[in-house]
């Protein structure tokens, strides 16, 4: 059962999650040790314990949950304001931007490879964060619709889960080959689809 925290216990986890997630994006998460995060984060070993009993499987398992955050927080506020097109394009140049500067290391990927894919709390940490995107992007087409920029009987929920299953697989061939082509291409294409379906659809 997880303990409940108090502020300055969650800050003090919080700051211990962030500067082991900063070493991991440094040394990548095959080199890091929990020495180096104490030293870090100036943390004892006593405190990072009690904060991460299963240790550096739990510490792992959290700096993941971070990292998938993260993937959200770059999109902001772009990702939670899709109400024109306009804001449609920003968002779509912020992702370009953000795995762009990401390249071929993805540390939440590399992440979850180490604490185990089939590992139910990884599985969770993917699953949330597929959700949550997804979700917002269901959202923003919904209000196009409620515009009239976008098909009112468009399957808003498939047609989210199109775009997003696009982007993983652009930013899959973004670490693959190092080019950023192919989530481009997803995004504008989709994108036009999207608008195209405003101006042909209904009777």
């Amino acid at each position: 059962m997880t303990r409940a925290l108090t502020r300055k216990g969650e800050a003090t986890r919080a700051r211990i999650v962030a500067g082991a997630a900063a070493e991991v994006r440094e040394r990548g998460v095959d080199e890091v040790r929990l020495e180096d995060v104490m030293a870090h984060t100036g943390t004892s070993k006593g405190q990072l314990f009690h904060y991460f009993p299963d240790g550096k499987e739990g510490l792992l398992l959290a700096v993941a949950q971070h990292e998938a955050d993260q993937v959200l927080i770059d999109q902001e506020p772009m990702l939670s304001n899709l109400t024109s097109w306009p804001a449609w394009l920003a968002w779509r140049d912020r992702l370009i931007e953000r795995y762009l500067a990401q390249g071929v290391k993805c540390p939440l990927n590399g992440l979850l490879g180490q604490t185990g894919r089939r590992a139910p709390g990884a599985q969770a940490i993917v699953t949330g964060l597929m959700w949550r995107w997804q979700k917002a992007i269901t959202e923003g087409i919904r209000h196009m619709q409620s515009t009239g920029d976008i098909d009112p009987d468009l399957d808003t929920d498939r047609a989210a889960a199109a775009l997003l299953a696009g982007i993983q697989g652009g930013v899959l061939l973004l670490l693959s080959t190092g080019k950023i082509d192919h989530l481009e291409a997803v995004l504008d294409l989709t994108i036009d689809s999207l608008r195209a379906g405003a101006r042909t659809g209904g009777s």
